[in-house]
């Protein structure tokens, strides 16, 4: 049974990869992260959130988290709570126009954030096993 952490889950390719593995999966458990920052209209990553709860398969455990990758207190109590097989990072900030004038957001989500996956070392140590994909925007 597996226990995998989808990071901008409540994004296009976020959500999309949640549902499919409900589709893909039998059991297991499956953490969505997502800041909800309002880069992009709030509304729709709601709606992607409902549409991700409304297909929640029997036998899948589904669990929202509304976060920031860079928050490390954060990131670190979900490693301890979950024990994650997988990790798949699509948190970042997106639009390059938008990095020109806001840099900072950028080193915070795309840097910071990824710098703190997953954890302290001592999370990592526990977590050598598994998988961690990250996906750059």
């Amino acid at each position: 049974m597996k226990t995998i952490l989808v990071t901008g889950s409540a994004g296009f390719i976020g959500s999309n990869l949640v549902l499919r593995l409900f589709k893909e999966m039998s059991e297991g458990t499956i953490v969505g992260l997502d800041n909800l920052n309002d880069y992009y209209d709030p509304t729709l990553k709601d709606y992607r959130l409902s549409v991700i709860e409304k297909a929640k398969p029997v036998g899948i455990e589904y669990e929202f988290v509304k976060g920031d990758l860079a928050d490390k207190a954060l990131i670190d109590g979900l490693f301890e709570k979950y024990h994650f097989d997988v990790i798949v990072n699509l948190a970042a900030q997106a639009g390059v126009r938008y990095s020109i004038t806001n840099p900072d957001a950028y080193i915070q989500s795309n840097m910071i954030g990824f710098y703190g996956m997953p954890g302290d070392r001592s999370v990592a140590s526990e977590f050598n096993n598994g998988v961690i994909l990250h996906i750059p925007n």
